[in-house]
């Protein structure tokens, strides 16, 4: 390279520099005439703000940093960094790596001129975040089913993916409820039962209970025939009676330490009370998560386009396959955007005729949907009358067949109002004409309210059948001691039942309708069954209200059944692994595919009216009807809930005070008035932050303007040099 070209390169290096850099562009005189304020004053922003405030000069302080020259602001920028490198790293900055490599060297400078005690918190500041990195990128890597999570994700996309991160979490949720069972219920009785402490059992003493209300018929020793063993796994009757998983198993008063007695009851209760207080606040925090990302990406359209185009590349990237999964994944995402895109200009490009049409069509579908949960809830009332009155019958006077369909009778009704109506609601929801995003959630709210409505059904019939007996039996021990002398173990069947029939189903239908249908489009050349059955889409509505119904399930049988929860947690691993490979196998991906963001928020949504749904009968079961005087933890109490006064009973008088203070209405009623108080200062911060993110939006649309105005300016002042 000559001296020539060496000079010329350099020249075009400070050109482009001074393009680049606002510094030149505001104080450079060849380029502009007129003097840097003038020219700052012919900016657009400034114009605009002229035109909305009427005293420019009143507001210098708030629009300063947009009116002052551009190399002041960079120097104030610099300062406010240097300023705030104390508390955040410098990898949070948006600077190239020769700025922040000058940044970092004043850091080091400042850290000579403080004390060791300031250097020690900088430096245990440091290693500390340091260690947290760290750590989560071990827990990433130690994350249950990564990698088939990020297959899913790029083969079907993250509406998909975004149901087996669902199921992932309810594998955790049921695994952390059977630990805190266990923990508080089950390894106390284990110490002691196996001897491996110094405790011994204290039974429950004998109270003046009526010996008819203590009758509980155990199953007969004698001569049991092989099927009986089958019913009784499949019903929890018999052999399964006798073990922990019911709550009849649990008949003692507590456990003897040696410096303490440890209260069964009162741990019996407060593990039922913790696991559900735990479910809420991780619904919870996790929809609030949910909804952040959901509330951004739903607020500014482009702005989703923007970040999957422009930022949404992964580029810590090194395989080749996870390159292609990683572009699957981007393709799909924004094939969902574009087709929100294309519904909303659809709607917005209706006419007047149109709109009645299709609202009229809706209302008449409506009525259809109704129709259809009367009747489903119409059968499964009646079967679940049937089977009650007829489950006592002798094993001896029926078939084996009929023993086992007059058991399972209301949960095969329940399975198959399941499996039949979310194909219906499919059906219906074509014609509605609806966006992808919205049939997905207005088909699981149909979904949810006919699945979390035959629980209902089932659980209050039950309860209605407890409590009402004839010729006023019902007196003596204060339910229906003669048909369920043990009520809590018959509902944790009953529970056990529906969990158990509900996993058989997904089985059933994986194995014998799932992979055949595969084997017959794929291989089949008949043209007409092609077209009309055709392969398998994965329905995300049903499969997500499929493990919403086990988990509400699985919700209320655990006071009753305290092991339902380690069977929910291998019976979501079980269905992970067979809806992954028929998902695989077996399945296409969806021509409509739905946005993750959205979903996950809408599935933990529906996961808390679960929650709640479960939470209601079990007050009333705790609260209402009275316990079971012949098994159980709680045959001394007349409720499970009146453990809770008898152990306030025994605290000092100063502490049962101030609970009875806490819990009285001169307590209740200012602390709801301070709770709305602080409601209602959140809901105006929350505005007035709404409002301040409208300001910078509108600033920054300024400053793009801005941009371009000087560029413009720019290039004019440059074509007289070129020529």
């Amino acid at each position: 390279m000559n001296e020539s070209s060496a000079r010329a390169l350099l020249s075009d290096r400070s050109r482009s520099q001074s393009f680049l850099h606002p510094e030149s562009l505001s104080w450079d005189s060849s380029c502009f005439a007129s003097s840097p304020v003038d020219f700052l004053q012919e900016l657009p922003s400034y114009r605009s703000i002229a035109r909305k405030r009427t005293n420019i000069l009143s507001r210098d302080k708030q629009c300063g940093t947009l009116l002052k020259p551009a190399d002041s602001y960079g120097s104030q920028l610099e300062e406010g960094i240097t300023e705030n490198l104390n508390s955040q790293s410098i990898r949070n900055y948006a600077l190239n790596i020769s700025e922040k490599r000058r940044l970092r060297d004043i850091q080091e400078t400042q850290m000579k001129y403080l004390s060791e005690w300031d250097q020690w918190k900088r430096y245990s500041s440091k290693s500390w975040k340091r260690f947290t990195e760290k750590a989560r990128e071990m827990a990433a890597h130690l994350e249950l089913w990564r990698e088939d999570m990020r297959s899913i994700d790029g083969k079907f996309g993250t509406g998909i993916q975004s149901y087996f991160s669902f199921l992932r979490f309810l594998v955790l949720l049921n695994l952390v409820i059977f630990l805190i069972i266990f923990l508080l219920v089950l390894l106390p009785v284990l110490l002691t039962k196996y001897k491996i402490t110094n405790s011994s059992f204290v039974f429950i003493p004998s109270k003046a209970i009526d010996t008819q209300c203590t009758v509980y018929p155990r199953s007969s020793s004698a001569l049991i025939y092989f099927y009986t063993y089958i019913i009784d796994l499949l019903s929890g009757t018999g052999f399964l009676e006798e073990t922990s998983l019911f709550y009849g198993r649990y008949t003692i008063d507590g456990v003897k330490f040696q410096n303490f007695t440890y209260d069964l009851p009162l741990a019996y209760l407060l593990s039922t009370i913790a696991y559900l207080a735990l479910s809420l606040l991780w619904i919870v925090k996790r929809s609030v998560e949910g909804f952040k990302i959901s509330l951004i990406q739903s607020e500014e359209h482009s702005q989703s386009y923007c970040n999957k185009i422009f930022a949404g590349w992964d580029f810590c990237i090194t395989s080749c396959s996870m390159a292609d999964l990683k572009h699957s994944s981007l393709r799909y995402e924004l094939r969902a955007d574009l087709e929100e895109e294309r519904v909303r200009q659809k709607i917005a490009e209706r006419t007047s005729e149109e709109t009645i049409r299709i609202y009229s069509l809706r209302l008449f579908l409506n009525c259809i949907v109704l129709a259809v949960l009367a009747a489903c809830f119409y059968a499964i009332y009646k079967a679940t009358i049937f089977s009650q009155e007829h489950m006592k019958k002798e094993i001896d006077e029926m078939v084996f067949g009929e023993n086992l369909l007059i058991l399972y009778l209301p949960s095969i009704v329940i399975t198959l109002a399941n499996f039949i109506t979310p194909m219906i609601f499919a059906k219906i929801i074509h014609y509605e004409d609806y966006s992808p995003g919205f049939e997905i959630r207005l088909t699981i709210l149909r979904c949810v309210f006919m699945r979390l409505a035959t629980i209902c059904v089932l659980v209050f019939t039950l309860g209605s059948k407890i409590t009402s007996c004839d010729n006023n039996s019902c007196e003596l021990c204060g339910y229906n001691q003669k048909l369920y002398p043990c009520w809590e173990t018959q509902v944790g069947q009953e529970m056990y039942k529906l969990m158990i029939f509900d996993l058989i189903i997904i089985l059933a239908m994986t194995l014998f309708v799932d992979f055949p249908r595969k084997l017959l489009v794929t291989y089949c050349s008949s043209r007409k069954l092609t077209q009309c059955w055709g392969q398998q889409e994965f329905a995300i509505p049903d499969n997500v209200l499929g493990i919403v119904y086990g988990q509400t399930i699985c919700w209320i049988g655990a006071f009753f059944s305290p092991l339902l929860p380690a069977i929910a947690t291998l019976k979501f691993i079980i269905i992970f692994y067979v809806k992954e490979m028929s998902l695989i196998h077996t399945c296409r991906p969806s021509p409509k595919q739905f946005r993750a963001s959205n979903s996950n928020f809408f599935f933990l949504l529906v996961l808390l009216i679960g929650l709640c749904l479960a939470i209601i009968p079990l007050t009333i079961s705790m609260a209402h009807i009275p316990s079971s005087k012949a098994c159980g933890p709680f045959t001394n109490f007349n409720t499970t809930w009146d453990v809770v006064p008898k152990m306030v009973s025994s605290f000092p008088s100063s502490l049962q005070s101030l609970l009875h203070g806490v819990t009285s209405e001169a307590f209740a009623v200012p602390f709801f008035m301070i709770i709305c108080l602080i409601m209602f200062y959140f809901i105006a911060l929350a505005g007035a932050h709404k409002r301040v993110v409208v300001q910078l939006r509108e600033q920054l649309s300024l400053e793009s303007r801005d941009k371009r105005y000087l560029i413009q300016k720019l290039t004019e002042a440059r074509k007289p040099s070129g020529m």
